[in-house]
């Protein structure tokens, strides 16, 4: 969202934030991560409209946030955008909604490598290379000393 924020605000001036927001903008699909996840002032707020407006009706628009859209009018500052905004993302949407209080990642972190925990797994690799390392010393220091290993 924050390189988003930064190419809206640059494309007057940086001629690559141009290209990186037409190409953007004739896109099919458009995902959008992370959205709401800090304020924005007027500007910011004035420009994602009018991107989100541009988009609308166009192309596919994926977003994700931490925030529901009740929240979404304090951090825009301005209820009126805010309504405007919502009103072209909420047309023939279909929300997906999460369980609020748990972190998917952090849910399903250690399902990743099976049975085992994470920190297990980087403790075990840990071990290893710290093994390895030992072994690369003693022939280092062997080849060094003249002595066969």
């Amino acid at each position: 969202m924050g390189k988003l924020i930064h190419l809206l605000k640059t494309e007057e001036y940086i001629r690559k934030s141009q290209t990186q927001l037409k190409r953007l903008k004739e896109s099919d699909m458009v995902i959008i991560d992370d959205l709401m996840y800090m304020a924005m002032d007027q500007r910011e707020v004035n420009l994602l409209f009018h991107l989100i407006n541009y988009l609308y009706e166009r192309s596919s628009i994926i977003l994700t946030s931490n925030k529901g859209p009740e929240e979404w009018g304090e951090l825009l500052g301005d209820q009126g955008i805010t309504t405007a905004i919502l009103d072209r993302l909420l047309h023939r949407v279909e929300v997906i909604q999460l369980n609020e209080n748990d972190s998917y990642r952090i849910k399903h972190r250690t399902t990743i490598f099976g049975k085992e925990s994470v920190q297990k797994l980087i403790s075990i690799k840990c071990s290893k290379l710290l093994d390895g390392y030992k072994y690369l010393k003693q022939i280092n220091l062997a080849r060094t000393t003249g002595d066969k290993w």
